[in-house]
């Protein structure tokens, strides 16, 4: 086998509501729903987000487990997602006056020089913002 018997799909994180995490991914990273099923007999709903098909993208699964009533432990282990965004600064801005929370403001990494910023989703997750 080699490199080109392999693709990655995506990633998956829990959510606890999921018409608000969809609006968060679509509205403020332009990432669009590609698909989205309920699994009655599972009481779940998968989400399926990106920049493009999923054929040929790597996308965001969004998991709505229907009958869960605490939020998830994110755990130790669990990083962050990241995206790459033009400017980092003015979106940092409008993020910022939209309500969301950022956890580390845009500026140069720490022993580097790539301009990253961290935000918090609405569940809490860490989102990496990486000047492309």
């Amino acid at each position: 086998m080699s490199s080109s018997d392999f693709k990655f799909l995506h990633t998956m994180m829990r959510v606890m509501d999921l018409d608000k995490s969809i609006n968060f991914y679509t509205r403020f990273f332009k990432m669009n729903l590609i698909r989205k099923n309920d699994f009655p007999g599972g009481k779940f709903t998968l989400a399926f987000l990106g920049y493009g098909p999923e054929d040929s993208n790597t996308v965001l699964e969004l998991t709505h487990n229907w009958d869960q009533k605490e939020d998830y432990d994110k755990g130790n282990a669990w990083g962050h997602i990241a995206i790459g965004v033009k400017d980092i600064y003015n979106l940092c801005a409008s993020l910022e006056a939209e309500g969301v929370e950022i956890i580390r403001q845009p500026g140069p990494m720490k022993h580097g020089t790539t301009v990253i910023a961290f935000i918090k989703d609405p569940d809490n997750y860490s989102i990496e913002l990486i000047q492309k």
